[in-house]
């Protein structure tokens, strides 16, 4: 029997697999993690791993609670943002849901509708009719940041027609954390986080969610069991603590941003006006041939093509050296 099953989504930061295939040192630009990240110190305790984690993970979602003002029924964790994703669609769609459809707006982070399609739903031809709506704020891969005005009105949109709406906001504490919708509390709304983005630690696989209890319950009881494991629960209980110290990494961001921009440009291409760790260039032709030449130099940058953007590249923003490290590169390809 031959069934219609959905393909795996394209992502970046390929690094370490591109270093175990060559055996030589990578930068990887595809990887769009904070190049500035707070430093403080950390510890577990080696009995921790002797035993299972607190599978209700009380004192993580105080911690989190604390930290965000939100009550621990409201909120939701899980091993990375994506398995968050993961089970919102198979609770919404496939367990409580007659309407399973959906709306987004390309281009936009691939794994919303996978993770849709996998739960049975379909793209609705109608997205005021959408069971949900999926909006990336900063958004994947342009870098736009929607003011929470806007979002709000996007809510306001869903909930009129009885829909939800899931507001990804991996990055914002990277663009704007005072543009987060994460303080509303509204049944309709569905809002994700993640930690591993702006404290560069994707290894340790760590996002959370904040929505109505009724919800919340039902993400919790269809995620897997001990999802958060000892190693990152016990990062992450430290790492909420210096929340306030990313205002040091934005001012970072912010500068070597517009740097990097502009060597872009330089060179021809044209950059979306990005509010984020990461720019979306357009080459203005097909980016295969430049992503392979600048892999033979050991750098990664991501090829946009799964977004539908085969002429254009997304570029993290790294450090000073790094960056003059890509730029000089590409001025070696595209010159």
């Amino acid at each position: 029997m031959v069934v219609d099953f959905p393909k795996r989504v394209v992502h970046g930061g390929t690094g370490k697999r591109q270093q175990e295939k060559t055996s030589k040192k990578v930068l990887d630009f595809s990887a769009s993690v904070n190049p500035s990240p707070p430093r403080f110190t950390w510890e577990l305790d080696p009995d921790r791993l002797a035993a299972y984690p607190d599978d209700t993970y009380s004192e993580l979602k105080d911690r989190i609670g604390n930290v965000f003002h939100r009550d621990p029924s409201e909120i939701c964790v899980g091993n990375g943002s994506i398995e968050l994703i993961r089970v919102f669609c198979s609770v919404l769609f496939r367990h409580s849901s007659n309407n399973r459809s959906f709306s987004l707006e390309p281009p936009t982070f691939g794994e919303y509708a996978l993770s849709a399609s996998l739960a049975g739903a379909t793209q609705a031809r109608d997205p005021s009719a959408a069971a949900v709506t999926f909006f990336c704020n900063p958004n994947n891969p342009t870098g736009l940041l929607t003011p929470k005005t806007e979002v709000l009105r996007h809510l306001h949109a869903a909930t009129e027609h009885g829909g939800m709406l899931f507001c990804d906001e991996a990055f914002i504490e990277l663009a704007d954390p005072g543009e987060s919708v994460a303080d509303v509390i509204d049944p309709s709304l569905f809002v994700l986080r993640s930690l591993t983005k702006s404290f560069s630690v994707p290894g340790i696989r760590f996002g959370y969610g904040f929505g109505d209890p009724a919800f919340i319950e039902k993400i919790e009881t269809a995620r897997s069991p001990w999802c958060v494991n000892a190693y990152a629960e016990a990062y992450a209980m430290e790492a909420l603590l210096h929340m306030d110290d990313l205002a040091v990494s934005r001012d970072v961001i912010e500068k070597e941003r517009t740097l990097l921009a502009s060597g872009l440009q330089a060179l021809g291409m044209r950059c979306t006006p990005s509010q984020v760790n990461y720019i979306l260039a357009d080459y203005g032709k097909n980016v295969a041939g430049l992503c392979e030449m600048l892999a033979q130099k050991g750098i990664l940058v991501r090829d946009c093509t799964s977004f539908g953007l085969p002429t254009s590249i997304r570029v993290a923003v790294r450090t000073r050296d790094e960056n003059r490290i890509l730029i000089e590169a590409l001025a070696a390809c595209v010159l």
